[in-house]
């Protein structure tokens, strides 16, 4: 083992004009090493660092793309949702229009119909009234009628005597004859 690593060293010690051997100059065989290194990695590596950098690029393509497409639906509904609000809300005043309306409406008739109700208890009262009226004047008349009718029959009974009562309703009977008489 001691010679491979013998023959190693002195093989570093060899001039490099014209043969192969190993520089143990770190500096510059740091610069040549990096160099192939990444000349090799350049040229073979390029086609795996392309794919990979293509692969990316198209993901990156999609979720965009992706992005837009849900952008564009989120836009549309939201549309769609804006479209619902500004109709509901129309229904909702025309709701709002017509109840005023038929609150107004049905107020009027109820005015309306409390007004024909007193007018009809205002007739009726007047009615009632004019019937009391009319019962207190027949009853008025009645006594008047009674008291003269007594009056009467007290001074017929006080000056009416037999023979006078007698030719009174000869006469009558004479009238009721005749009154029979025209009737057939």
């Amino acid at each position: 083992m001691r010679n491979v690593t013998d023959s190693f060293v002195s093989l570093g010690h060899w001039p490099s004009a014209g043969s192969f051997g190993f520089n143990t100059d770190i500096l510059s065989t740091n610069l040549i090493n990096l160099s192939v290194v990444l000349g090799v990695l350049i040229f073979f590596g390029k086609g795996v660092l392309s794919d990979l950098l293509d692969n990316r690029k198209q993901r990156i393509l999609n979720t965009i793309r992706n992005s837009e497409e849900l952008r564009g639906g989120a836009i549309e509904q939201l549309e769609k949702a804006r479209a619902r609000l500004r109709k509901v809300e129309i229904e909702a005043d025309q709701y709002r229009v017509n109840g005023y309306s038929e609150i107004e409406q049905e107020r009027l008739n109820f005015i309306n119909l409390t007004s024909k109700t007193l007018e009809q208890l205002e007739n009726f009262k007047n009615e009632t009234i004019q019937f009391e009226q009319q019962r207190a004047i027949n009853q008025v008349r009645l006594r008047v009628f009674q008291q003269a009718l007594r009056g009467a029959l007290g001074a017929l009974n006080s000056r009416l005597n037999n023979e006078l009562h007698l030719r009174t309703i000869s006469a009558n009977i004479g009238m009721l004859g005749s009154m029979k008489e025209i009737t057939d």
